[in-house]
Formats: C-alpha cells, sequence, structure tokens
C-alpha cells in the first residue's frame, strides 16, 4: 500500500509566515491599521475614505460600482454611504432619474474632507514605498497586477 503524500508547497517555505499570501496578509495588515490611525484624525474610515476617492474620479458613479470598485458587499457599501450621507460628505437622490442606479456625488465638505485625509493616506503610503528600493517599485506593482490576475481567473 502506498503512503500517501500531502500537498505539496507553493515555493520553499519553512513556515506559515514564509508564505507569499500570508506576507502579503500581513502588508495589507499593516497598510490598513495605519491608514486607520490617520483617518480617524479626519473623522473617516478606510471604506469612507476608499467611497470618498472614487467619487472624486467618478463622480455620479451607483452605489453598486462603489462596492464593486472598494472590494465590500453592496451592503456594507450602503452601509458606509448612508454614514457619509448622515455627516453631508456625499449626496444622492431619493429616487432615481431613470433606470435603477441613484448616482452619488461628493459634496463641497466631502471634497474638503478627502483633500485634508488624502495627503495623511499619501505620507503613509510614501512611508510603506520608502522601505524598498525606488527601482524596484514598478517591477513591484507589475507583479503583484499579474497575481491578482492569476487569481481573478
Amino acid at each position: 500500500m502506498k503512503e500517501e503524500e500531502g500537498p505539496v508547497a507553493p515555493h520553499q517555505a519553512g513556515d506559515v509566515t514564509e508564505h507569499v499570501g500570508y506576507r502579503l496578509k500581513r502588508a495589507a495588515a499593516a497598510l490598513r491599521s495605519a491608514m486607520d490611525q490617520v483617518l480617524r484624525e479626519h473623522g473617516l474610515t478606510v471604506p469612507q475614505y476608499a467611497c470618498l476617492e472614487l467619487l472624486d474620479e467618478r463622480p455620479g458613479i451607483s452605489g453598486a460600482e462603489l462596492a464593486r470598485r472598494t472590494f465590500v458587499t453592496r451592503q456594507s457599501s450602503s452601509v458606509v454611504l448612508r454614514g457619509l450621507q448622515e455627516a453631508d460628505l456625499v449626496t444622492r437622490p431619493a429616487t432615481p432619474d431613470h433606470g435603477r442606479a441613484l448616482p452619488v456625488h461628493l459634496t463641497e465638505e466631502g471634497l474638503a474632507r478627502l483633500e485634508a485625509a488624502r495627503a495623511a493616506v499619501y505620507a503613509v503610503e510614501r512611508r510603506m514605498i520608502q522601505a524598498i528600493p525606488p527601482r524596484r517599485l514598478d517591477a513591484l506593482l507589475a507583479d503583484l497586477d499579474r497575481m491578482a490576475a492569476a487569481l481573478d481567473g
């Protein structure tokens, strides 16, 4: 009788902390924590900040599109949008002009809050990428894109 072998690791690793997925998650958790900290000073959460950034780039997109682009469920996106509306940072009509989508727009206060928070978030990202040699940044970004594409199907 042949003894069954376990799964073959994708690359040599002494333990779980040496796997690519673990290290990606660790970097993402560190980024999220640093962003949470600086955004708290601006009265925003990371999901709220992400929505404001997207609305600045794409005014009038729907809540469903915001959910897709911020990697959350429609239900979670609705909660985030409701909080942004209550804080007068975004507006959206009660009923659609046409179709079913309710376009979302930044208010003047939303844009001002975004611009203030953006500087803090960019400082976090700058601190993070200063840890790698500048000549390797383009390759890192390309590698991350290829890994995401490999898993997207």
